[in-house]
């Protein structure tokens, strides 16, 4: 959009550019509370636990009561969240997509989504960018999955005015809660507000190169947007105001502004929702949720008081264990050299000098320990359990004490992992919402047949193609139950339990070689079986011939098994799925042709496998 055509417009920008700045500052305000926690939530996991919220509202290092307290971290923080992310880090499910009918193109369609999904995860490191999410999360409570599109990825599929045109690929990419900013902190769900502003601090120059509005670089600090420490130079706050389509923007608003000046209002770009509704771009992921609030809270924020008066604690009982080895000396008044023995103090064989009748240094009488020392320890460290939810038996004795068979302490794992359950839960629901929006993602901005690659069975590489009309489904669903109430141990008794039961066999008592590929797989063995089956490999055979018959004929080799390749060709032809190529005419006299030689072939075969029955006969 031309933001300067004439005054008017101008004047309209200026006063557009305050207001979202203006609107952007109330928010800021109004969720500061929050951002000082987040920051103390990152401080308490850095170690640096010694700081508060001051009277100005920001957070800042507490100051020492005494120059000689002892102030040392003892950071159980850290080991508890990272506890929790390894076990939240097997929360990585399994996902397909259901088709709409038992209808040969709704089950192909949905094959297809399956495909094109997986292929994404894959490409966009789908572990990486959940685990990102995961941390920001378990840290401040709340992670962000912002699903788009890419036009500059992708393969390249020719030229316009001079500039590579690609293919375009879809992108996920983890935004923490320090950058988003809703209208209502009281609405619990991203599509119950009216509008959002994402703000985070870019360089000056890439605003200059993105939007061609050139601003004034400013020395800006990140902190309040992306949980960092540092202060950036020559950059400036980057707004983006995401308004809900309404009866004036049917589509959605979009308005960009950086330097006080409007860079760019746009409609909202993505058809991410059902039927084509436009939303938001961001689904939110959060530890564990609070009533009325649009942000979650997360595991650091809850242990904060307890590492508080740990650190406390054993800062105390530092602080006595000094005083009962260095001693504490009584001095009379004037008696003698007082900063003398206050600087170098008692080392051995030291002589004191003290004024003749006077009394000389003593050292007071010190106690022992106190038992309560290390019961207030013990009790915090339970309290880190108890608040945590984790409760390692390897580490805590404690935990397994009495129980003696290895089913109590398989039951034991297992109720502590139900203690992740909901956060577990969260995850996976997230990460199915985002699986639908890449979906919807190649469903708008696929144009023409597409080829992709993708896993097939065995782990072998399969190339596929698809069009727009061929990713229709989007109803994911999950392979897998949630991997934390369903551990692989379970899994593997339960698999070994069904193959026991005969229930999966032939008639001839074997189980087929795909079945049992797939057993393997759900027990966590899918490397002992080594590839395909000599029949899917035909089947993946015939599928790439069908693939690139617009480029290179295929052969009818003598090693391939024809009635597969037969059969694969005629459900080619007759699904006409040729038609989804622009020279598919060309494609199916090719796939005819080859065919042709399939059918030879096979009755050559067919003839020679005959001659040699009848002499066996004779």
């Amino acid at each position: 959009m031309n933001l300067n055509e004439n005054d008017s417009g101008q004047t309209f920008n200026e006063e557009l550019a305050r207001e979202v700045t203006e609107d952007f500052l109330r928010r800021r305000n109004a969720r500061r509370p929050l951002e000082n926690a987040w920051e103390m939530c990152l401080d308490f996991l850095a170690g640096k636990q010694y700081v508060g919220v001051s009277a100005a509202g920001d957070v800042r290092e507490e100051e020492r009561d005494y120059a000689w307290q002892s102030r040392n971290v003892y950071n159980h923080v850290l080991p508890v969240l990272d506890t929790r992310l390894a076990k939240l880090s097997r929360v990585r499910p399994v996902m397909s997509v259901r088709a709409a009918s038992d209808d040969d193109a709704d089950v192909y369609t949905a094959q297809i989504a399956a495909k094109v999904l997986n292929s994404t995860c894959a490409r966009i490191d789908e572990d990486g960018v959940i685990s990102s999410a995961t941390r920001w999360s378990e840290t401040t409570g709340t992670a962000f999955y912002n699903v788009g599109w890419d036009f500059e990825k992708g393969k390249e599929i020719g030229f316009s005015d001079g500039r590579a045109v690609y293919e375009g690929d879809a992108v996920v990419e983890v935004v923490s809660p320090f950058e988003i900013f809703p209208d209502d902190l009281t609405r619990e769900k991203v599509d119950d507000c009216d509008s959002i502003i994402r703000a985070r601090v870019v360089p000056a120059e890439k605003i200059e190169e993105v939007y061609g509005v050139k601003v004034a670089g400013e020395r800006s600090s990140a902190l309040s947007f992306g949980g960092g420490k540092e202060e950036a130079d020559n950059s400036v706050v980057l707004l983006e105001r995401y308004e809900k389509p309404c009866e004036a923007y049917p589509l959605g608003r979009i308005v960009t502004v950086a330097g006080g000046k409007v860079l760019d209002i746009a409609d909202f770009p993505y058809e991410n929702g059902v039927d084509g509704a436009r939303l938001y771009p961001f689904i939110k992921q959060v530890s564990g949720s609070m009533p009325g609030s649009f942000f979650g809270f997360g595991i650091v924020e809850r242990l904060i008081p307890v590492q508080r008066a740990y650190n406390a604690v054993r800062n105390r009982k530092q602080e006595f264990i000094n005083r009962i080895s260095m001693g504490v000396l009584a001095v009379e008044d004037g008696s003698c050299d007082v900063d003398a023995l206050s600087e170098d103090g008692l080392e051995p064989g030291r002589i004191i000098v003290y004024r003749q009748g006077s009394k000389p240094p003593e050292m007071l009488e010190t106690q022992t320990l106190p038992a309560d020392f290390e019961k207030e320890e013990e009790k915090l460290l339970d309290e880190f359990v108890l608040l945590g939810g984790v409760n390692e038996v390897s580490q805590n004795y404690k935990a397994a004490l009495g129980v003696q068979s290895a089913a109590g302490l398989q039951l034991l794992l297992e109720q502590d992992d139900e203690r992740l359950t909901v956060p577990a839960e969260n995850i996976r629901r997230a990460v199915k919402e985002t699986a639908r929006r890449i979906i919807r993602m190649f469903k708008q901005f696929t144009y023409g047949p597409r080829l992709m690659r993708a896993a097939g069975e065995g782990g072998a590489a399969e190339v596929f193609y698809f069009t727009a009309s061929d990713v229709t489904s989007d109803d994911v669903i999950f392979e897998t139950e949630n991997e934390l109430s369903y551990s692989p141990s379970q899994r593997r008794k339960n698999v070994l339990e069904i193959i026991s039961s005969g229930l999966l066999n032939k008639d001839d008592g074997s189980i087929d070689p795909a079945t049992k590929a797939r057993l393997l797989e759900l027990m966590g063995f899918g490397g002992l079986e080594n590839g395909k089956s000599a029949a899917a490999m035909h089947i993946s055979r015939a599928a790439e011939e069908n693939v690139s018959a617009g480029k290179t004929a295929p052969k009818a080799e003598s090693y391939d098994d024809h009635e597969i390749h037969i059969s694969e060709h005629t459900r080619f032809l007759v699904g006409k799925e040729y038609s989804r190529f622009e020279n598919g005419k060309k494609i199916r006299e090719i796939i005819e042709n080859h065919l042709a030689e399939h059918r030879k072939a096979l009755a050559l075969k067919n003839e020679e496998a005959a001659v040699i029955a009848q002499k066996q006969d004779i």
